[in-house]
């Protein structure tokens, strides 16, 4: 029950009251199974067959805002999630936590590239330093593009909290010989928009938000193992993991606890209390 609750937009609070438990019980279920999913992706999601693949990346923030970080405020700031996904199978190829910086784009389009084992058509947005870590990670075998858009705001204090208009789509090839007709970004926006509405520390204007960033990397683990292995996809009629071929059959929470259980079980103690002392090696 728990773990539905949080998968479907609850925050921490919300979760402790319909179940009936205790906060913190929350929070630790929710690190020891952030941290199985993470490792399960890491582990299972690989050696893909992808023909068409889109990234994008996603805000949230941590504590508090950069705007008040520099005046003082506690928190970590402004966290970027990186996120690719299959356009055929809608699966979730790779994702990382970071910053919107080189760094970051270098390791998560390395990651996506680490996980394929064909040739694919590559389109992201028009962020530029996605152009040096894809020609980093892929060289000249991609077939790469970019969707470059332009947007407007009238500054009217009635759209504030409204997104941007957008006044223009551009379409740029940059590696290869990309198809002009798949190059698009709709799907992982789409899938962004998944992810805001079924963890509750992306909604905005809320104080939901979260407040520790080792919480919020348990949190996005277990949003994107639930939307790969156990969410079945309305267009595809199927979860993605079993589109993909990664997975035989459609996966339930209660078959996430099971591998949480027969893993604190082998190792005889709650999974995160075991993986510090497997790092600190």
């Amino acid at each position: 029950m728990i773990l539905h609750a949080l998968v479907e937009g609850n925050s921490i609070n919300a979760t402790s009251r319909l179940c009936g438990c205790s906060k913190i019980t929350v929070l630790r279920l929710l690190a020891d199974a952030g941290t199985l999913c993470a490792e399960y992706h890491n582990e299972h999601v690989r050696n893909l067959q992808c023909e068409r693949v889109q990234m994008d990346e996603i805000w949230s923030f941590v504590g508090c805002k950069d705007k008040t970080k520099n005046i003082g405020a506690q928190g970590h700031g402004s966290v970027w999630t990186w996120v690719a996904i299959d356009a055929d199978t809608k699966m979730v190829v790779s994702y990382l936590m970071g910053e919107r910086d080189q760094e970051s784009a270098r390791a998560f389009v390395g990651d996506v590239r680490d996980r394929i084992d064909s040739r694919i058509q590559l389109t992201s947005d028009g962020f530029g330093h996605y152009r040096d870590a894809v020609h980093r990670a892929f060289g000249g075998h991609v077939d790469y593009a970019m969707v470059i858009k332009e947007f407007g705001w009238d500054g009217s204090p009635d759209t504030r909290y409204s997104p941007a208009m957008c006044i223009g789509i551009k379409k740029k090839p940059l590696c290869g010989n990309p198809d002009e007709n798949h190059v698009s970004t709709s799907l992982v926006e789409r899938q962004n928009l998944t992810l805001r509405m079924g963890s509750r520390r992306f909604t905005r204007l809320t104080n939901a938000f979260s407040k520790k960033i080792e919480n919020h990397a348990h949190a996005i683990a277990l949003h994107y193992f639930y939307y790969n292995f156990c969410r079945k996809h309305q267009t595809i009629k199927t979860t993605p993991a079993v589109a993909m071929g990664v997975a035989d059959s459609q996966m339930t929470i209660l078959g996430l606890v099971g591998l949480i259980e027969s893993e604190e079980s082998r190792l005889g103690r709650r999974i995160t209390d075991y993986l510090p002392a497997v790092e600190s090696k």
